[in-house]
């Protein structure tokens, strides 16, 4: 028999709890001709679908291409409690209408990347089972796990030794995130590595009432836009798959060039060859061909062309007599300045990345006014019309004239 898909299912995770059950489980529901039921649980904290989603988000389109049954589990419940899930404090808990209102924007966005009809997607809300528990239940299914179990968990253990309050409902989170799995029958549980914890309690909730284990498949988490935490709304390093195609190019342009490589094999079908090979011979280009890929899974080719044509024609280099005009977009500044690199940086967007751009403000080859600046982290107050010289890069072993510069807002 072949593999049934299991090499695509298992490419680009992070853990799998196991490989041989997860084969086990394709084999027999070829067998049996039946769908594997794919679980995935949202909390609708914020009302944005963003791309860090669209890797678990994607890793379940795949099952459904190979014909199994997503399972999509609403937490209009588990949101009033808060998912604990990395937090040095507790969530603070939104009210049924904030709840019910993010809930209707995530059916809506995830149908740009599942496929949304009934044969293979369901929609479930876990305040179908969750919502009707009585005391005496909720006490049944905190009996199935011992605090010494709970305070393995890195957050909680974190938490606990450093006598910061967790609340005893944070608690039960790992437990009723579980007994979806139980309620729902899940064959497979799909999460980032942020929720291997609740996911695996899942496991051990299905062991108990006779049930076979899902199987876990964990994905990477995706750094944001800065580079550094991963995507999350409340941070705003997000792109989200409502974004306009702009939107989308813009953000995805703005990454840091160390990401290429993480975003690339998270969120295309590239192989790893063909990307490495496409970064290390033109960082810039390699970003452009990243938003156009990114992009065509949330919006049209054809409005991502546009959006790559309205950016370059934006933030190209435009000359104006003997001056280059530097389009600056707002969203770089705070408060009215920026570094002295990103400005250098912004003349040559085209060309050069941002690590050459930090050398060659250390080398002497940017100047306001009268003044050379050598710290590329010296912030320069950015006016309108400021004038500024920044050097050309080496071109073979010919350094071109210095461009002369002048900063539109």
């Amino acid at each position: 028999m072949s593999d049934l898909g299991l090499s695509e299912l298992l490419r680009g995770c992070e853990h799998v709890y196991t490989d041989a059950e997860l084969r086990h489980k394709l084999e027999s529901a070829a067998r049996q001709k039946r769908q594997l039921r794919i679980k995935l649980g949202m909390d609708p904290t914020a009302p944005d679908v963003h791309l860090g989603h669209s890797v678990v988000l994607s890793k379940m389109r795949q099952f459904q291409d190979l014909g199994h049954r997503a399972v999509l589990i609403i937490g209009d419940f588990t949101t009033r409690i808060g998912d604990p899930t990395g937090r040095s404090k507790t969530r603070p808990v939104l009210s049924d209408e904030e709840i019910e209102r993010n809930s209707q924007t995530y059916f809506d966005q995830v149908g740009k990347i599942l496929d949304m009809s009934p044969e293979k997607l369901e929609i479930r809300r876990n305040s179908e089972w969750l919502g009707g528990m009585t005391f005496a239940d909720v006490v049944r299914l905190a009996a199935r796990m011992t605090v010494g179990q709970l305070l393995k968990r890195e957050d909680f253990r974190n938490r606990y030794e450093a006598e910061t309050p967790i609340s005893l409902h944070e608690l039960l989170y790992p437990l009723v995130q579980g007994w979806d799995s139980v309620n729902i029958c899940a064959d497979v549980e799909l999460g980032g590595t942020d929720q291997t914890y609740n996911n695996l309690v899942g496991r051990e909730l299905q062991s108990q009432v006779g049930q076979e284990p899902q199987v876990v498949l964990v994905m990477p988490l995706l750094r944001g836009t800065d580079g550094v935490k991963k995507m999350s709304k409340s941070l705003g390093n997000y792109v989200g798959v409502f974004d306009s195609a702009t939107d989308v190019y813009g953000k995805t342009m703005a990454i840091p060039d160390a990401l290429l490589p993480e975003w690339y094999r998270l969120l295309t079908d590239m192989p790893e060859s063909n990307w490495k090979a496409a970064i290390a011979e033109h960082p810039m280009k390699a970003k452009g061909n990243l938003a156009k890929i990114v992009g065509a899974k949330l919006r049209s080719r054809e409005e991502m062309d546009r959006a790559a044509e309205w950016w370059h024609a934006r933030f190209s280099q435009r000359k104006t007599g003997e001056r280059v005009v530097v389009a600056i977009p707002a969203a770089e500044l705070t408060e009215g300045a920026m570094p002295a690199w990103k400005l250098f940086w912004l003349a040559h967007e085209q060309e050069i990345s941002k690590t050459e751009a930090r050398r060659m403000v250390q080398n002497g080859a940017f100047e306001v006014g009268d003044r050379k600046i050598e710290d590329p982290n010296e912030t320069i107050a950015v006016l309108d019309g400021l004038e500024f010289r920044a050097g050309r890069h080496r071109k073979g072993e010919r350094i071109k004239q210095p461009l002369e510069c002048v900063a539109k807002l």
